[in-house]
């Protein structure tokens, strides 16, 4: 998979962009703040239809404008596919295929499929639980894009079932919304706890690669014991543990149980990498996150393009080099960096100098 052309309308600093891409490696060369990473975001959200720097669409929208348009001409399959998406600010967001309007934006996901590595990566290992859920949730999506409806009603059905424990209503009025929170919440476990079980031999992998001592695991971690990847079972575990906190939901006016609430846990030999792994160990799990995630949906038979996203700057010469090996085995990858020297000397590349507003195509 990669891309033979990116266009741009009013989407962060470009009133107007178009670009044509090249396979291999594609570089965008600017100083911090000039929009070199506004391509890099522009590809991820049409990727997982958000962003992985904000939350809402208003800042993708140029000021003045009142939507954003982001189209690409993808190569896979030995097929060109064109794929055109709609940002807007108060309304849903619209989307074609090849020129064909659909019904639903999620109808693009799958058309194209990235795995990104970026600075904020080391909230994967320091940051939050919920940084850590939206990553195993990208990768479902990446894997299965039907699952980001899966993901989408649970979010819906956890929003109105903790409307209703807030109001204290009565148990009548509960029972639908816990018959579809039980049914969602089961798939989603299954499919996380699925989804980790696969790539955990590839973080292990790729972080002995990277020459630390430590061994590296993921496991899933669930306020509720007994689920699995069978859905059946683990509907029987989570109506048990509801009818258990039911009461203090209630009391609290809050779903206390669910995936919304579990957590991707990292352990590095004896213990877990949040709160004891080092800067450097830190760096190394962030990296083996993606890298394992890039291995598996190649071994998948998916052909992801890798985007790295001012990353080279924080990293010793290994770890440049762990990522530089991923590049060669990927049909296209983007990279964006402040300054040529932050490049690894090898790297064959295409390359676009970025200033404010303007991307000016350079020597290869």
């Amino acid at each position: 998979m990669r891309i033979n052309k990116l266009a741009l309308t009013n989407f962060r600093s470009y009133p107007t962009l178009e670009l044509a891409f090249e396979p291999g490696v594609v570089t965008f060369i600017g100083d911090n703040g000039s929009g070199k990473t506004n391509i890099a975001e522009a590809l991820i959200y049409l990727s997982f239809l958000s962003s992985h720097r904000v939350s809402h669409n208003v800042p993708l929208i140029s000021l003045g404008a009142q939507q954003a348009i982001i189209r690409a001409e993808i190569e896979r399959d030995d097929r060109t596919l064109t794929v055109d998406l709609e940002i807007n600010t108060n309304k849903a967001n619209r989307a074609q295929l090849n020129g064909n309007p659909t019904r639903s934006q999620r109808e693009i996901l799958g058309a194209c499929q990235i795995v990104y590595f970026s600075p904020e990566d080391l909230d994967l290992v320091r940051g939050e639980p919920g940084d850590r859920r939206n990553f195993l949730d990208r990768l479902l999506i990446t894997r299965s894009p039907r699952l980001a409806g899966v993901i989408a009603d649970y979010e819906r059905v956890v929003k109105q079932r903790n409307a209703l424990l807030k109001t204290r209503a009565s148990q009548n009025a509960l029972v639908p919304w816990n018959e579809q929170f039980i049914s969602l919440a089961a798939q989603l476990t299954a499919e996380r706890i699925a989804l980790i079980d696969a790539l955990n031999p590839w973080v292990e992998k790729n972080y002995a690669y990277l020459n630390e001592v430590k061994r590296a695991s993921i496991s899933y971690k669930c306020n509720t014991e007994g689920v699995g990847v069978d859905v059946e079972k683990n509907i029987t575990a989570l109506n048990a543990k509801l009818e258990e906190v039911m009461y203090q939901e209630i009391e609290r006016g809050v779903s206390l149980i669910g995936p919304h609430r579990d957590d991707l846990h990292l352990q590095l030999g004896d213990f877990p990498a949040k709160g004891y792994a080092s800067h450097g160990e830190s760096w190394s799990m962030a990296i083996s996150l993606r890298i394992g995630s890039f291995n598996l949906l190649k071994s998948e038979s998916f052909e992801p393009i890798l985007i790295l996203d001012d990353v080279f700057a924080e990293l010793d010469t290994s770890r440049r080099q762990a990522l530089l090996s991923v590049t060669s085995i990927a049909e296209q990858t983007i990279i964006t960096a402040a300054v040529e020297s932050d490049l690894p000397s090898e790297l064959l590349t295409q390359r676009f100098y970025v200033t404010p507003g303007h991307v000016r195509k350079g020597a290869s």
